[in-house]
């Protein structure tokens, strides 16, 4: 998968079960080791860090709903670290009356580093999407 990710096509999607976006490098890595493949794990996390732009956490809340928690984008590396930076997160601000969650799925502040690029391909999304 991440091969095929980073073959200088854009636009691959693909699902993984994890706790957090964090949890989805850790994730990946472990797969990969598992594989047998032998590689060093920085080439490991340089190759998940150079295939993948976004992490989507889906969670599945206390009255069953499931609802879109986390987008974080991945950044690049720093040493041997993958980093990141969460753009939008859901923020659950209490329960109704008939046991639904409620909250606010709200921006971070961080403009992401990929509207550069999303840009010179002709999309143009309001900054104000991104103000909290």
């Amino acid at each position: 998968m991440l091969q095929a990710m980073n073959t200088g096509h854009d636009g691959s999607l693909t699902t993984i079960h994890a706790n957090s976006t964090r949890d989805v490098l850790l994730r990946l890595e472990t797969l990969m080791l598992l594989a047998g493949i032998d590689i060093p794990e920085k080439a490991i996390r340089e190759l998940i860090s150079s295939s993948i732009d976004l992490v989507v956490q889906i969670a599945r809340f206390s009255d069953g709903t499931r609802k879109v928690s986390s987008v974080s984008e991945i950044v690049g590396m720093e040493q041997e670290t993958i980093t990141m930076q969460e753009i939008f997160l859901f923020e659950k601000t209490g329960i109704g009356e008939k046991g639904q969650v409620l909250g606010n799925f709200r921006p971070t502040g961080i403009r992401p580093k990929f509207m550069e690029r999303m840009i010179r391909s002709g999309v143009h999304l309001p900054t104000e999407l991104f103000s909290p």
